[in-house]
């Protein structure tokens, strides 16, 4: 990025040599993005992050087909919102997160208005770790509902699963750099050909017209870079990170009464651990972790703070007082096995306390 900031700065919108030095960093960041996503590089967005990313999907889709939108109630809010926005609804659950196809199929035949345009259902999802099957969500929208599109929120799940094999069909993907290594700020909404959306930035008419703004030439530069690394070494990652996930759940659960893995491991990201402990409220624990340089997080990281519970727990069944108890810890490519031991000697011991 250094190279962006100090020297090569130039705006890679316009016809001169810097410029077209920069243009040329974008482009090649769009191959690697395309590559990675297993989409065509003409449709490949930048944004400023996940969240616009979600918001260009669901309200482009929406906005430019005059229809509405479903997904699922564990959503993020970044998803959510926008679906509530355009008059969409939510489809069920079950208890281990994953997606009731049948509660779907119902939801997609429903005469509640305008015809359902998109679903959008989060590739993993950024508090439970479950991988939702894509390809099972696909088959029943086309089924009933064959003119809509699907969009995943793939923003959590780059880290842990092959898009391009997982996400075959998905019309439109999103990611954050900042989830692999990247700077936070930046983004991606990834566009099968003859997906039709409405922009919802407008000025100069990047991005071909979908997304207008000066490019973050450092950002995206950056982005591509770290996808790439990712690329090479997601596989090896996985399994490391795996083995301390599992060794860590399992040194918690066994050293705490009343604490329980919220779903199965089999269903969920390798780098996501999240834990139901009875008789304690997150929050309080969180603050007596932070003395120990535990960093770890109630439920989503933009949600820790407040005192509600999760939206995500909720819509499993989990009720309110177990869901208070909630606790994520999230692993990546920084996390080394020491930093694992010392997690299973403070957890345990703020919990003692807290009772």
């Amino acid at each position: 990025m250094t190279l962006f900031f100090d020297h090569q700065f130039a705006n890679p919108s316009g016809a001169h040599r810097m410029a077209r030095r920069s243009r040329a960093a974008i482009d090649d960041a769009r191959e690697i993005v395309a590559e990675a996503l297993g989409f065509d590089p003409h449709g490949i967005v930048f944004t400023s992050g996940g969240t616009e990313a979600d918001n260009l999907a669901v309200r482009g889709v929406c906005e430019a087909t005059g229809t509405t939108a479903l997904c699922p109630a564990t959503e993020h809010h970044a998803v959510l919102h926008p679906v509530e926005a355009v008059g969409g609804r939510h489809v069920h659950v079950d208890a281990g997160g994953n997606v009731d196809l049948e509660h779907l199929a119902v939801q997609l035949a429903a005469d509640a208005g305008p015809p359902v345009g998109l679903v959008s259902a989060m590739l993993v999802n950024n508090e439970s770790g479950v991988i939702a099957d894509l390809d099972a969500v696909a088959e029943v929208v086309h089924e009933h509902a064959p003119g809509a599109l699907l969009h995943t929120d793939a923003v959590q799940g780059v880290n842990w699963v092959d898009i391009a094999a997982t996400a075959q069909a998905a019309d439109l993907l999103s990611l954050s750099a900042h989830k692999f290594g990247g700077p936070k700020g930046v983004g991606v909404l990834a566009i099968r050909p003859g997906v039709t959306l409405s922009a919802q930035q407008l000025g100069g008419g990047q991005e071909a017209d979908r997304r207008s703004g000066t490019h973050n030439t450092a950002g995206i530069a950056a982005l591509g870079a770290a996808l790439g690394e990712l690329n090479g070494s997601r596989d090896d990652e996985i399994q490391r990170i795996r083995e301390m996930a599992d060794r860590l759940a399992d040194g918690l659960v066994a050293a705490i009464d009343g604490c329980i893995e919220t779903v199965e491991r089999s269903s969920r990201a390798a780098g996501i651990c999240q834990l139901l402990i009875d008789g304690i409220e997150t929050e309080a624990l969180l603050v007596l972790l932070d003395r120990f340089d535990v960093m770890a997080s109630a439920a989503a990281s933009c949600a820790s703070g407040a005192m509600e519970p999760s939206h995500v727990l909720a819509a499993m069944g989990v009720e309110r007082q177990a869901a208070a108890g909630s606790l994520r810890l999230s692993l990546g490519w920084c996390t080394e096995p020491w930093e694992v031991d010392r997690v299973l000697e403070a957890i345990p011991a703020c919990v003692e306390q807290l009772r």
